[in-house]
């Protein structure tokens, strides 16, 4: 087994574990599973006849498997959630668990492609069996596409000139590698804005290739019918796109965000949002992990 803490440093640990369990002995799923960091406190607060299930779409997470009956993984995108539990006999659980975003791992392996920091070629797979790549969203999307992509999943001002920048390129030669797109775009943004344009060109790249919030949507969406009444849903958000979603979905158990009542005017939805929403990392775990930084933690329970 690889070192957990190198894999990736778990963000808001003791909180997101401390609200999903409320039941020693339930079933508990970690979709996101990664380092194992998550799992791995959930496993130390389950008694004996608690069970885990940890998901993950990564086939390099599966070398932090922990030994420990108590312990199942699937590798699997979180988006087909209810039918992979089904598949193994499960049909319900006491909490789901995701840690959304990219590992520290996948940054750091330079020829996954994740990085503004290293070249490697312009991959971005979160499962390396996907067929749609970083390399084939910046060579072969028309520039509308790219330019709304880049729009929507990065929020970016500079969409449109963007897109034209890398569409100008492209006509010469293939843009192959991640330190080859930095070049053809980074003079798009100046001094301290550097870093942050980059992080939002990756960010879009990533999301259209992993389809990241389409498979978070249908994730929320099953987890209505997988998890107990009483049993918890936690989540862990980067960036406003995700946390949207997740607030919305919480707040009145659809993505659109719609307020839904009964004939006696009574809120129909299938979570109430815990008190104190959301819960933000402190100075010290920023200073420690500056993945932290930007994460949001929701806790919402399953209405009976």
């Amino acid at each position: 087994m690889m070192n957990p803490d190198a894999y990736h440093n778990p963000v808001l640990l003791h909180e997101s574990v401390n609200g999903l369990i409320n039941n020693e002995q339930g079933i508990y799923v970690d979709v996101t599973f990664g380092g194992g960091g998550h799992s791995r406190a959930v496993l130390s607060n389950l008694g004996n006849d608690g069970r885990l299930i940890g998901f993950d779409q990564d086939e390099d997470a599966q070398a932090n498997v922990p030994d420990d009956d108590r312990f199942q993984f699937v590798q699997s995108n979180f988006r087909f959630l209810k039918n992979s539990l089904r598949f193994i006999g499960v049909k319900q659980v006491d909490g789901v668990l995701a840690d959304l975003g990219v590992s520290s791992h996948q940054f750091d392996v330079a020829e996954r492609g994740f990085s503004i920091r290293s070249s490697g070629r312009l991959d971005m797979r979160m499962g390396r069996g996907a067929t749609l790549s970083a390399y084939e969203v910046v060579n072969t999307y028309p520039e509308e596409k790219l330019a709304a992509i880049f729009k929507k999943y990065g929020e970016l001002k500079e969409a449109y000139k963007l897109a034209n920048r890398i569409n100008y390129h492209r006509a010469t030669a293939p843009i192959e590698t991640t330190e080859e797109l930095v070049s053809k775009i980074e003079s798009l943004a100046r001094g301290p804005k550097l870093n942050r344009f980059l992080a939002q060109v990756f960010q879009a790249l990533r999301i259209e290739v992993n389809a990241e919030m389409k498979a978070l949507e249908e994730m929320l969406m099953q987890t209505a019918d997988v998890i107990k009444p009483g049993g918890k849903l936690v989540v862990i958000s980067y960036h406003s796109l995700e946390d949207r979603i997740v607030k919305r979905f919480m707040k009145t158990g659809n993505i659109e965000g719609a307020m839904e009542k009964d004939f006696y005017g009574n809120t129909i939805r299938s979570f109430t949002p815990d008190k104190g929403m959301p819960i933000v990392p402190g100075e010290n775990e920023i200073e420690l992990n500056g993945r932290a930084r930007s994460a949001k933690l929701r806790i919402a329970t399953r209405n009976g």
